[in-house]
């Protein structure tokens, strides 16, 4: 078999096995190593890349910003930030009609500004929210799909681990990728929220109200979320502004968190050890794909297939903003069954090449980079909330006793759209995304 069909034909072996459940980097890493071993036809050169690959890639001063933002994270949720982001929200606007769902949204928004995981995301506030919304009457499938919809905005708003790895594989500055990503973030957040309050007029019977408080609670709801507003702008204003870079505001993150914590009575012994383990794991599983798709990376390389799938591209006469469409729609099928870490460690050695040769009247290179990185990570992440694989929905769906999982696929499809709009709107306007980069 010619190197190109075999690496064809991995890419059907892999989706078996994700099917089968066995974990994605492993996937990626055996079938790196056995398609680079048919490819040499010998184990010699093989092996002598084995020595070098796992420090290669892990010796990158680059990623040590992912165990520390995962330990801001849970820190963050050990400290009742998610609690009291959701409780400030829906005493401004809770009694509103939608205003409960809205309020969960603007939560997950602002958890999300000190987490940087959908999926965490998700459970968190789900947890915290999931019993309100049917406390203040809401529909099954609005307070399920509104809170998956919610969890992505963990990885949409920064900081965000994935956006790390982009900017690592692009070579793109991790700072401007932060600013590029915030705005279309914010958008993402009100637009949720304009869906649900289109869902309750039309469907009224979808949503409750709560009473309203009086303003003294609602200014003391306000005061105890102002730690999460001062983190976030210590964070990513200083690392906008150049005060520190990207790897020293995610420590000073995690020790702002963790004081936090500590200072609400969250940190116990205990739990500080459990978040040290978590962090721990989360890392590893993040490292472990990192390893699976160097190593099938390496293997496609070998193969031919990216050189060979670009000439066939530019063979097929397409403009730029077609050959763009196309990959975003194969991000958004493909994201359904992969997770969205998986899916960019995988495809941008091959996409990003193409996109760089094609010119979108965008403005620089490097703005050109960031749009699309932008782009991608927001056409990934709506793969977690669209059905029948979203994994966002199977997070909310296990929490969401008596409600049926069609009752959560239904809800969420408003919210899928309001993101394939917002898809729209970014590749019509690119300045909405590069914008902050020009100021």
């Amino acid at each position: 078999m010619d190197p190109i069909t075999l690496a064809s034909w991995s890419f059907v072996v892999l989706l078996v096995l994700i099917f089968l459940r066995v974990p994605i980097g492993l996937s990626m890493l055996v079938l790196g190593l056995v398609g680079s071993w048919l490819v040499y036809g010998s184990a010699a050169p093989l092996l002598n890349q084995m020595k070098t690959m796992a420090y290669g890639q892990f010796s990158s001063h680059s990623l040590s910003i992912v165990p520390l933002f995962l330990l801001m994270g849970q820190f963050a949720g050990l400290g009742g930030m998610s609690t009291a982001l959701f409780k400030a929200a829906e005493a401004f606007i809770g009694h509103r009609r939608g205003g409960v769902g809205m309020a969960a949204i603007g939560a997950c928004a602002g958890f999300g500004s000190i987490c940087g995981s959908s999926l965490a995301t998700a459970a968190t506030m789900g947890q915290v929210a999931l019993p309100e919304l049917k406390r203040a009457g809401y529909s099954g499938a609005l307070a399920t799909g509104l809170l998956a919809a919610g969890g992505t905005l963990g990885i949409l708003i920064p900081p965000s681990i994935v956006l790390v790895i982009y900017a690592i594989l692009a070579e793109q500055n991790i700072a401007k990728m932060f600013a590029a990503a915030f705005i279309p973030g914010i958008l993402a957040a009100l637009g949720y929220m304009l869906v649900i309050n289109l869902y309750v007029r039309f469907v009224p019977k979808a949503a409750g109200q709560v009473e309203a408080l009086p303003w003294p609670e609602r200014w003391r709801a306000l005061v105890d979320v102002w730690p999460v507003l001062a983190i976030f702008v210590a964070v990513i204003g200083g690392i906008y502004t150049g005060i520190f870079t990207p790897t020293e505001g995610a420590a000073v993150g995690a020790a702002s968190t963790g004081v936090l914590a500590w200072w609400r009575g969250g940190l116990s012994r205990d739990k500080l050890l459990a978040a040290f383990e978590a962090t721990a794991s989360g890392t590893a599983m993040v490292f472990m794909i990192v390893l699976g798709a160097a190593a099938y990376n390496t293997f496609l390389a070998l193969s031919q297939l990216p050189q060979e799938l670009a000439g066939w591209v530019g063979s097929l006469g397409l403009g730029p903003y077609q050959v763009l469409w196309a990959i975003l729609v194969f991000y958004l099928v493909f994201g359904c069954v992969m997770d969205s870490l998986s899916m960019i460690l995988l495809t941008i050695p091959i996409f990003f090449p193409m996109i760089s040769g094609l010119e979108f009247g965008v403005g620089t290179p490097e703005e050109t980079a960031i749009w699309f990185g932008v782009l991608v990570l927001i056409v990934v992440e709506v793969g977690l909330i669209t059905p029948p694989v979203g994994m966002n929905l199977f997070v909310i769906q296990s929490m969401a006793a008596g409600i049926s999982i069609r009752d959560t696929y239904r809800g969420v499809w408003p919210f899928v759209a309001s993101d394939i709009a917002r898809v729209a709107i970014l590749v019509a306007f690119p300045l909405i995304t590069i914008g902050v980069l020009r100021l």
